[in-house]
């Protein structure tokens, strides 16, 4: 069992940062890749960046790329997503995930209750 906790969203201005957290317990999160995906008020929950378990190989969205850096320390058990040169369209609520690192969500087998995002114009 992995449980999972996101911390670090708030309001931010248009090219702002922000950086999330995401902890985890349980002594196996370093044999989990971890996720990060976001929600949009009437959206669907959609694939932002991954990490695999050692750390060695992420990847993430188009836009994303260049923005967002994901990150772990697997020492902290913690994942982490730095977050630079936010837009409005940006705001979501932030879910962490642990499980096999990929883009759909149905590959993950733990969440995070969330953490809001607001990036105002």
């Amino acid at each position: 069992q992995v449980q999972l906790v996101e911390s670090g969203g708030g309001l931010v201005q248009a090219g702002g940062s922000l950086r999330l957290s995401c902890a985890a317990s349980g002594r196996t999160f370093s044999s989990y890749a971890m996720g990060w995906f976001r929600q949009a008020p009437g959206k669907e929950r959609e694939f932002v960046a991954a990490i695999s378990w050692s750390g060695g190989i992420t990847y993430s969205t188009d836009s994303a790329k260049g923005r967002f850096t994901i990150s772990r320390d697997n020492a902290k058990n913690t994942v982490y997503l730095q977050m630079d040169s936010l837009k409005p369209e940006d705001t979501a609520v932030y879910y962490c995930a642990a499980g096999l690192g990929s883009t759909r969500r149905g590959e993950y087998d733990y969440w995070g209750q969330g953490t809001q995002v607001t990036v105002s114009p």
